[in-house]
């Protein structure tokens, strides 16, 4: 375990690490960020002349945890972009969501647009000039105490897309003020910018950028989610 999060797989310019949740991915410099940390983990456990290179191919949203994908240069980097953006990775969420949802497994479709000047979205008709089609696959894996826990495929990657497409059908994420969550989720914090919401980038898979290998990375949820969720028998 390194300082403030996990390496789960490094092979040549690929860097597969589990994010805490409550980290910006990415931030301005001085202020702290997974990417500010690992590039000081890389300082001083490899000694590099100069900066260490790292690129950011996609990203997670602050309160999530889970999988996340670096570059470890230029050409790699490029690579894995462009996979996210033909989107030919396989990427796979769990997530604690409010209600009971039904029926237990489908395909939620619809058009979200990012608002303007904010850092939200919003579900917007089919016909909206700056909808862009969301459309993720779900199944239920388990439910208790008036909580539904899902597995997601995603399907598009649009901004907040679990989060909105979630609430919006009356089942927001835990946690989740933003988008009308009713129940907190997670170690309570003193900065609301550090709190957890019950949503975890579960799995990755991709094309190593030089290998040309199917690569498959997998994440366990935090320790604060449920034990049977955690436990080696949850799988795909």
């Amino acid at each position: 375990m390194e300082p403030g999060f996990e390496i789960l797989y490094e092979d040549g310019p690929c860097l597969v690490v589990n994010k805490p949740a409550g980290l910006a991915t990415q931030a301005p410099p001085g202020i702290d960020s997974l990417e500010a940390r690992i590039k000081v983990m890389l300082v001083q456990r490899d000694r590099p002349v100069g900066k260490p290179y790292l690129g950011v191919p996609h990203r997670l949203d602050r309160p999530v945890s889970g999988v996340i994908v670096f570059g470890r240069n230029t050409r790699a980097t490029r690579k894995l972009s462009r996979q996210f953006e033909r989107r030919t990775v396989k990427k796979i969420y769990w997530a604690g969501v409010e209600g009971v949802v039904s029926p237990s497994c489908g395909t939620w479709e619809d058009y979200v647009r990012k608002v303007p000047g904010e850092a939200r979205a919003e579900v917007v008709a089919a016909d909206h000039p700056e909808g862009r089609l969301a459309r993720l696959h779900y199944r239920l894996m388990l439910a208790e105490e008036g909580i539904a826990w899902l597995e997601i495929v995603l399907l598009t990657g649009r901004t907040h897309q679990i989060r909105i497409q979630a609430a919006s059908r009356g089942h927001p994420v835990l946690g989740d003020w933003q988008y009308g969550a009713s129940r907190g989720f997670g170690p309570s914090c003193d900065d609301p910018r550090q709190q957890a919401i019950a949503l975890h980038a579960r799995s990755i898979e991709f094309v190593h950028p030089m290998s040309k290998q199917q690569v498959y990375i997998e994440a366990a949820p935090p320790d604060y989610w449920p034990a049977r969720l955690r436990s080696p028998a949850a799988r795909r």
